[in-house]
């Protein structure tokens, strides 16, 4: 039976969606198949950066170090960032551009610029290695990277078809990022582009790691992104509308700590995207660390902590946190992985008056999917929770497209206005993800019990999810595969404490070839292949025994791990 929390939120939801509503509901046909979309959108991210920057433009916004930005200020940036790539550097409508930086006030006013200049944001993960960047690059055809000194560090010495421009962190806008800046004159170019930004343009780039190997590069339009975001809003509005109903009037300025990367969707769309309609200060920090996390959370009250299972978890662990007074921060949410059920006790416990959540998105679905609330997500620790309202339709399928039966486990599958458009030059690949009737197919195998709560079991795809990280074992194989005197190995994941998995190597030399040891194969792969990819020493194995084959002749992946990796954790 559902709750009386899913009862109370699925009334409130009802009423923000209604006839004249802030949140009304119109019909939207994509591919022939009719679904809800949001009557009020606006038209394109940049339409919505300017809406709400100055509808809060005089409220605190990034705080970065010494580095503190309003509203207004942070839109201000933006402008003389999104004029510069247009007088400057060229920037036409639709053109990709590049971000290739850590975290920082910098790398958000970077993203701003280039959406309010007409371009198209293109995420590229901070941690890849140069190799990666490059391809990337060339991958989306990008004529702009703009990063940072450690990115372009690792970019140097591989090609690639886009002009570089430095930025740098932890300074005023218009030092970090001057080199691209410009301050209008008469009608800004953010302001000229407002008349030619729809909602059919491309917007974002992010990339995926799947069970193919190299990434895939996940475009969205302007709907599908502004989608995701004002379903996360909704979702908001409905949770204040409920705790105002039990507690009064909320009235301090929501804050959350930056913890995850931007560049995943979970960083930029509910986290960063969201902040501007719920006027959230964010707090950037910029690398993980749970003591400096637990000290900003004091000293800047944050109200809302989101990051992979892990973070969290480390929070409540930490020998510092009955030094602080984190009694602000009601709700710590994780994403990008499975959160242990003893997680949920544990993070309660160490704070009884806030709750652990749990949300269930992909970058294909611009983070859009199912969340677990509260109580309820104490009550089923196990589950990602119901579909989030309104966007999402959420379907069991077989292989063949087919609905299975409540508690029948199938492919979980995500209908939504929110859902990207494709893979970059990919056809192939994104005629699979979909289904006939507009379904992205996500590849996570679930059921749904009889309350309408998704437990997921199982991946179809064959990656690693390393704390929020998709890893590919295929990309990781294909790497190895690169040594000339291996013959066969497989990866797959191990249970790990911190990471939630990580990744496992077993190889098999070519006959008649000189072994080699496993630090050496790490060695190598680490020339290639970002760092948190690969295997540490002592989770790789050299075998002289030819690895177990099926029928089919291909590498039996659960007799291998099965025979090196049952029983061995990660230390």
């Amino acid at each position: 039976m559902p709750t009386q929390l899913d009862n109370a939120l699925e009334a409130i939801i009802t009423g923000l969606t209604a006839p004249g509503q802030p949140f009304a509901l119109a019909p939207y046909v994509r591919d022939g198949v009719e679904m809800p979309a949001f009557a009020a959108a606006p038209p394109s991210l940049a339409h919505y950066f300017a809406h709400f920057c100055n509808e809060h433009r005089d409220l605190p916004f990034l705080v970065d170090g010494e580095v503190r930005l309003t509203f207004g200020e942070t839109y201000s940036a933006a402008t003389c960032v999104a004029e510069s790539l247009v007088q400057d550097h060229g920037i036409q409508k639709g053109d990709r551009i590049a971000i290739a930086a850590r975290n920082s006030a910098n790398w958000m006013i970077a993203y701003m610029g280039i959406l309010m200049a007409g371009g198209c944001a293109t995420l590229l993960n901070g941690f890849s290695s140069g190799e990666e960047l490059a391809y990337g690059i060339d991958l989306a055809e990008c004529k702009l990277v703009l990063a940072d000194e450690g990115r372009a560090a690792r970019l140097k010495g591989h090609a690639h078809s886009a002009k570089l421009v430095l930025f740098s962190h932890g300074n005023a806008p218009s030092e970090g990022l001057a080199d691209l800046w410009a301050l209008p004159e008469g009608t800004s170019a953010a302001m000229a582009m407002l008349s030619q930004i729809g909602p059919d343009d491309i917007a974002t780039i992010l990339y995926t790691s799947g069970s193919t190997g190299r990434s895939k590069g996940a475009w969205s339009d302007h709907r599908g992104v502004v989608h995701g975001v004002m379903n996360y809003v909704a979702q908001s509005a409905m949770a204040k509308v409920h705790i105002e109903s039990q507690e009064g009037p909320m009235t301090v300025q929501p804050c959350a700590l930056v913890a995850v990367p931007l560049f995943h969707v979970t960083g930029e769309v509910p986290l960063f995207l969201q902040s501007f309609a719920i006027a959230r200060k964010l707090v950037l920090m910029p690398k993980w660390d749970a003591g400096l996390a637990i000290r900003l959370m004091a000293e800047e009250k944050v109200t809302y902590f989101v990051g992979v299972p892990l973070m969290s978890y480390e929070i409540a662990s930490h020998p510092d946190r009955a030094k602080y007074d984190l009694s602000a921060c009601k709700s710590f949410a994780a994403g990008g992985a499975p959160r242990p059920v003893e997680h949920v006790t544990r993070i309660k416990e160490a704070f009884p008056g806030g709750f652990p959540l749990l949300g269930y998105g992909l970058t294909e679905t611009n983070a859009v999917g199912c969340g677990n609330f509260n109580e309820n997500y104490l009550a089923k620790p196990g589950s990602t929770g119901r579909a989030s309202k309104p966007m999402v339709e959420l379907a069991i399928l077989d292989d063949l497209g087919n609905a299975l039966p409540q508690g029948q486990v199938g492919e979980v599958c995500i209908r939504s206005v929110a859902n990207f458009r494709g893979y970059w030059k990919n056809d192939e690949a994104t005629k699979a993800a979909f289904t006939d009737n507009g379904f992205f197919r996500t590849g996570d195998l679930g059921y749904l019990d009889a309350d309408e709560y998704l437990f997921i079991v199982d991946r179809k795809k064959d990656i690693i999810i390393r704390g929020g990280e998709n890893i590919s074992c295929i990309e990781v194989e294909d790497a190895i595969y690169a040594h000339d005197d291996i013959g066969e190995c497989s990866v797959f994941g191990l249970p790990d404490e911190r990471f939630g998995e990580v990744p496992a190597a077993v190889y098999r030399m070519k006959e008649g070839h000189a072994a080699i040891t496993p630090a050496e194969l790490r060695a190598f792969l680490l020339e290639r292949i970002a760092p948190f990819k690969v295997p540490l020493e002592h989770q790789i194995w050299f075998t002289e025994d030819a690895l177990p084959r099926l029928g089919t002749q291909k590498i039996d992946k659960r007799s291998v791990k099965a025979r090196y990796g049952d029983d061995k954790v990660a230390a």
